[in-house]
């Protein structure tokens, strides 16, 4: 045995009158490092409820739970991340994929508390005295690079060429550029909710970005039969909700629905069995208008087993849409593509068939069911005096008629009234038939209802824009006319929204031009609907009232797209006859 055997004992008894270590916390302050991984927050207003921090995490320690103060919207799920620290490995993942950088860890780390449940609590909702602390870990996008990432950007003619021709300004993504762009797409499906049609937009992404086209292709055709017309002209509602817009730039939806789609010569031999009707159930189905509603409702009911007939006064399919959008927008050679979409499904096509009251009674004799999207056929008034003199002509006219091989307009004034895509339209198709192009608009620029990036081009394209300008009277002169407006001052809206347009003095302005274009909308003319139809259906403003299955409430007459009240886009009106397919099938079954 040892020496120090015989002691240790001994030594170990002499501790026994030393003074307590002990650590001062927490009855003194220790804090954390300024940047120490403490307990989480969250801005709840700046959240939209993406959900990016609960796949991340690992350990299961975040789960997304509904919050009734939050509420839900197009943009924001109204869930909240509610964390649970019996699980959190403080790891900070959850801060590096939030998409808005709402969410952050504070670098307090102290709670004593003798109530179990509180190690579950929800950041930014639950209110904690650590909210107001700035020090602990942040996003970081220098470091990151993600949630600020800019979109591959489309080559775009420039504005000196493209107003020489009316070829198609967007040139299109390569192969690379759309898979690379595709791969941004963080599958929070907030783009899902705020798309009228509902449409796949994270599995389409997805497949895009694996670079699986066919794939891309047939989701789109779940729920929409346009997708190459959309990916060009649609108003892309999912951009403006897309979680990578927030810190950086939204997805190019829209462009990417483009890109797959002209991948292929035939879309009908991607779509396969897709495209072929389904078996027959013994029930015929009459559409009036060929153009987006329309088609939409006929390609969904013919795939279903019914009898489509559609009945368009135009020469061809695609309605306004193909017809009025210029050939820079919206080249026809992508028409006929996806027009062959639809005889493969079955739909019996009849062109150059203008409704009436004897066809409509007709087909609502001889069909089980009608849908009627006839959209709006009639300019819209301005009210003002002067409208219609010779050199006052509907801008809608002037696109209809297919004017990229109409007369030359070099040398002539031109002016265009409105705000809105088809003022825009008028303008820059003035522009390319030589014209010199003044755009008067009521408010400010930034009211103007057209699209962003039609605005931006037409800047670019060196049309005047004489905004705040209130129309007054049109006068008649030897080549032209005179258009006198008022200067106008902006006046808040004790409702909120856009602001209103007054005039700022009695001081009158005027424009000598060779022509002026209206472009302030568009009005439905019912007079094709019988009497007897009109009494049993609820009108308002000349537009049908319809329930959610687009019933007129008419035996069996069902409407939808712009005859019916809504957002008047391409894919507002696809959602209409989705709606009118399942509303159709209801009543007939």
């Amino acid at each position: 045995m040892k020496f120090t055997d015989v002691i240790s004992p001994f030594l170990a008894w002499s501790r026994a009158a030393k003074k307590v270590d002990t650590i001062p916390y927490p009855t003194q302050p220790n804090p954390g490092a300024d940047r120490y991984r403490g307990f989480h927050k969250n801005d709840s207003d700046k959240c939209i409820g993406c959900g990016s921090c609960a796949v991340i995490c690992e350990n299961k320690a975040i789960d997304m739970t509904k919050q009734d103060t939050v509420e839900t919207s197009k943009g924001d799920s109204g869930l909240r991340p509610t964390v649970d620290y019996g699980r959190c490995c403080w790891c900070g993942l959850c801060i590096d994929v939030c998409s808005t950088g709402s969410l952050s860890l504070s670098n307090e780390y102290s709670w004593v508390t003798e109530d179990p449940n509180t190690c579950r609590y929800t950041p930014g909702i639950d209110k904690k005295p650590w909210d107001g602390n700035e020090k602990g870990f942040k996003q970081d996008n220098e470091v990151l690079g993600w949630a600020g990432s800019p979109r591959e950007e489309m080559t775009i003619e420039t504005p000196e060429q493209r107003i020489k021709n009316f070829d198609e300004v967007v040139k299109g993504y390569t192969v690379q550029q759309a898979m690379d762009e595709a791969s941004r797409c963080i599958e929070c499906g907030l783009c899902i909710s705020a798309c009228p049609a509902h449409m796949h937009i994270p599995d389409y992404l997805k497949a895009i970005a694996e670079g699986r086209f066919v794939d891309a292709v047939k989701l789109f055709y779940d729920n929409n039969p346009l997708p190459e017309m959309c990916g060009k002209v649609c108003t892309r509602e999912c951009e403006t909700v897309c979680a990578m817009g927030y810190q950086g730039e939204a997805i190019a939806i829209r462009w990417l629905k483009r890109f797959a789609c002209e991948q292929f010569e035939s879309l009908s031999e991607v779509l396969e069995a897709e495209s072929k009707p389904g078996k027959p159930n013994g029930k015929k189905v009459a559409v009036v208008g060929a153009g987006p509603s329309g088609l939409s409702a006929a390609y969904y009911l013919s795939r279903k087993g019914y009898e489509v007939h559609v009945y368009d006064k135009l020469e061809q399919g695609g309605g306004v849409a193909w017809k009025a959008i210029p050939e820079y927008r919206l080249p026809e050679s992508g028409l006929a593509k996806q027009m062959e979409v639809f005889k493969e499904a079955g739909v019996k096509l009849h062109y150059n068939k203008t409704i009436s009251q004897k066809l409509l009674s007709e087909l609502s004799e001889k069909f089980d069911a009608v849908y009627l999207a006839v959209g709006l056929q009639k300019p819209s008034s301005a009210r003002i005096e002067g409208e219609d003199l010779p050199g006052v002509k509907p801008a809608f006219e002037l696109l209809m008629k297919s004017p990229e091989n109409s007369e030359s307009l070099k040398g002539k004034t031109i002016v265009v009234v409105g705000g809105g895509n088809v003022a825009m339209d008028a303008a820059r198709t003035c522009v390319r038939l030589g014209a010199d192009v003044i755009l008067s608009y009521r408010r400010r620029v930034e009211d103007m209802p057209a699209d962003d990036e039609e605005i931006h081009e037409a800047l670019e394209e060196n049309i005047d824009f004489r905004v705040k300008t209130i129309p007054i009277r049109i006068e008649k002169t030897k080549t032209g006319i005179k258009y006198y407006y008022f200067e106008a001052k902006m006046v808040p809206n004790p409702k909120g929204g856009r602001p209103s347009p007054k005039p700022k003095d009695d001081v009158e302005h005027v424009i000598e031009a060779d022509i002026l274009y209206s472009a302030i909308g568009q009005t439905s003319d019912i007079e094709f609907i019988p009497e007897s139809m009109q009494k049993e259906m609820k009108l308002k403003w000349g537009r049908i009232i319809v329930n959610d299955n687009q019933y007129t409430g008419y035996k069996n007459i069902f409407a939808g797209g712009d005859i019916t009240p809504g957002a008047g886009d391409a894919i507002s009106a696809i959602a209409d006859g989705l709606r009118a397919v399942k509303g159709i099938e209801k009543s007939l079954k």
